[in-house]
């Protein structure tokens, strides 16, 4: 082996990646993530200790305005030079590679927002870099409505295409009852269950389903899961979804149980996210159920929303 010679002197060292960086500042501080949480919620940021856990692994990294202000005030706790962990961020990971986001479309954060650091934080826990590379085609979606006019289940199945290598997972959007508590996620066929994230305040939940391999472009994944509620105090009045992408068929259907029918139906939607949605009546059907089809929708928002005695 080559010996160097002592008056050359050796490189400096590569600068630590943020997750090692990370992990090696948590442990010379000596506090635990329950405390570093403790200690940044009495500065006024909201950071859970799961977010702060998928940073220091690397499956996540703060990215957002919100996240990247909450890192500085990170730096301070754990008594890091400022910037001494977020100069190891690097550039932004692309989120979609090799495909450019079409014109019209938003991205999953833009699309659901929050009005908290709770859940603006969501987004920084779950991988939504393939969510632009998915073509809709299909998708179908079943509320299923109680006695007590509360929200039991929502199932779904849906047809996508890829449009880039390597594409593995779907992001499960859902806002519900902020009163209930966090929704069971179910993997039908063809996925499982990835990583979850609950913004009780907001009853928003963010998961990933994981195909079962990664998708060659052009190859299309069918696949359903379903959401079981446990039930809140809030009776539901709306089964509406927003869509960030144009997706050719959107089919939505509620269940209603034969003690509780609605008066009066409504189909509504928007040609765009910020647009007021456009209404038309919709009768329930002989079953007491009731759906809505769109072709070639969104971005937008579409849903049923209906009215009880």
């Amino acid at each position: 082996m080559p010996v160097r010679p002592v008056d050359t002197p050796a490189p400096p060292p590569a600068p630590a990646p943020f997750p090692e960086a990370l992990r090696a500042a948590i442990g010379a501080n000596g506090l635990t993530l329950d405390r570093i949480v403790d200690r940044l919620r009495s500065r006024g940021v909201a950071l859970s200790t799961s977010t702060l856990s998928l940073w220091q692994t690397g499956r996540c990294r703060p990215e957002r305005a919100d996240s990247l202000r909450a890192l500085a005030i990170l730096e301070e706790v754990l008594d890091v030079p400022a910037n001494g962990l977020s100069a190891l961020l690097g550039p932004p990971r692309p989120r979609g590679r090799h495909l450019p986001r079409p014109a019209d479309a938003q991205g999953l954060a833009e699309t659901w927002t929050s009005t908290s650091a709770a859940g603006e934080a969501a987004w920084d826990g779950v991988d939504t870099r393939w969510d632009a590379t998915l073509t809709r085609l299909s998708t179908h979606s079943r509320l299923v409505v109680d006695a007590e006019r509360r929200e039991r289940s929502v199932w779904s199945r849906r047809l996508v295409r890829a449009e880039t290598e390597g594409a593995d997972r779907w992001i499960v959007v859902r806002r519900a009852d902020p009163t209930a508590p966090r929704p069971a996620l179910e993997a039908g066929p063809n996925c499982r269950v990835g990583r979850v994230v609950h913004v009780a305040a907001e009853g928003l939940l963010v998961a990933e389903l994981l195909f079962d391999h990664r998708l060659a472009r052009g190859e299309t994944a069918l696949f359903e899961y379903a959401l079981h509620h446990q039930a809140g105090h809030r009776p539901s009045t709306r089964f509406g979804v927003r869509l960030n992408q144009r997706t050719r068929e959107r089919l939505l259907e509620v269940r209603f149980d034969p003690a509780a029918r609605p008066r009066r139906c409504c189909v509504f939607r928007s040609s765009s996210l910020a647009a007021e949605p456009r209404e038309r009546p919709v009768p329930l059907d002989t079953g007491g159920s009731v759906h809505a089809v769109a072709l070639g929708a969104g971005p937008g928002r579409f849903g049923i929303r209906w009215e009880w005695d």
